[in-house]
């Protein structure tokens, strides 16, 4: 076998020339390789997704919001590049945190981590929060939760827009949760209690004897019932992995609840910094995804090896560039939640 037989495409040096624009340069580093390669393949089955009126699901790890991501993140809910958002708990206290007008800091990582603790601040990485405003919205959290009818437990979705509606008519900021309670956008937080809000409904009901609940099992019932009538044109975007990777994906293999036979998602696209060879969710490839039939066996599929904060604006706005009116068709699909609030199919 020749060399020749093998070849497929020359690699093709990246210049700096214009058009200079970050659709343009995404644009040529299909071209080149390793994870350059890999953001531009990306950016195309986001695009690809979004023409082919994709339901896309979104897992939202790390700590996104807290270094500036959040008005990132509205644009997504805000234009539907995104149906469906799935997120720690954390990014969903420091979102609602910023919303009501307490923004991080700018720290440094090598800081004198004892005087911070001395003056009342906590470091994530090279950004602070101040502790009297984390427990200013921690107070906020919990007083929400203790002025809800007690009539019923609640979804995280459910409990996620209300917040949004009340909160959107206290400040001009927009956050996620504001963003996606106009939009009609699902959120859902599988560990909401592993976060600030957690604690919220603990201080609540220690001190106020609220008699707040979530309702997790239905949490997961809507979720399946968002995949199974949104198939066979599914897709996945994950920023890192853990909790929202695997409530999303999990959700594909029980859709035989509602007599339906999943195929895995169609486009599956993740960023993450971890390795598969840990053992760990933030790591595991879309391949040992398709050994569990999460992923289709046809599926265009792409993973990138970076830092979120680095590749997730490029794709964005690379996205947003090429849209060309796309996003106004995107705003008009129907909304996930609108599933959610009517009564479910029985299976036949």
């Amino acid at each position: 076998m020749t060399h020749y037989q093998h070849h497929h495409a020359d690699v093709s040096p990246l210049s700096v020339a214009p058009p200079y624009s970050v659709s343009s340069l995404v644009a040529k580093m299909e071209g080149t390789s390793f994870q350059a390669r890999n953001l531009a393949r990306a950016t195309s089955v986001w695009d690809e997704m979004l023409q082919n009126d994709t339901t896309i699901f979104f897992g939202l790890a790390g700590a996104m919001i807290p270094a500036g991501m959040r008005s990132l993140m509205v644009y997504l809910v805000q234009n539907r590049l995104i149906d469906c958002l799935v997120s720690t708990g954390a990014n969903l206290f420091h979102d609602l945190h910023e919303t009501l007008g307490h923004p991080h800091w700018v720290g440094q990582a090598d800081c004198d981590n004892l005087a911070l603790a001395r003056d009342g601040v906590s470091r994530i990485y090279d950004v602070l929060i101040p502790d009297d405003e984390l427990h200013a919205t921690e107070d906020f959290i919990a007083e929400f939760s203790c002025n809800l009818p007690n009539d019923r437990a609640y979804t995280t979705h459910e409990f996620l827009y209300r917040l949004g509606k009340a909160v959107a008519g206290k400040t001009k900021n927009e956050g996620m949760i504001t963003a996606a309670a106009r939009a009609g956008v699902p959120i859902m937080c599988p560990a909401l209690g592993d976060s600030v809000y957690g604690t919220a409904f603990a201080a609540a009901r220690v001190k106020h004897n609220s008699p707040f609940l979530m309702d997790v099992a239905q949490d997961v019932v809507d979720m399946i019932k968002m995949v199974s009538f949104s198939m066979p044109n599914t897709g996945v975007v994950f920023i890192g992995g853990g909790t929202p990777k695997n409530f999303t994906q999990q959700a594909g293999l029980c859709t035989y609840l509602f007599d339906k036979d999943f195929k895995g998602h169609q486009f599956a696209i993740q960023i993450t910094s971890d390795n598969p060879q840990w053992g760990g969710l933030s790591g595991c490839t879309f391949g040992e995804a398709q050994s569990w039939r999460k992923v289709a066996a046809d599926a265009k599929s792409v993973t990138v090896y970076s830092d979120a904060t680095i590749a997730l604006p490029l794709m964005v706005t690379a996205l947003a560039e090429r849209a060309n009116g796309q996003f106004a068709k995107r705003k008009k699909r129907a909304s996930l939640r609108d599933l959610l609030v009517t009564p479910t199919p029985k299976p036949a």
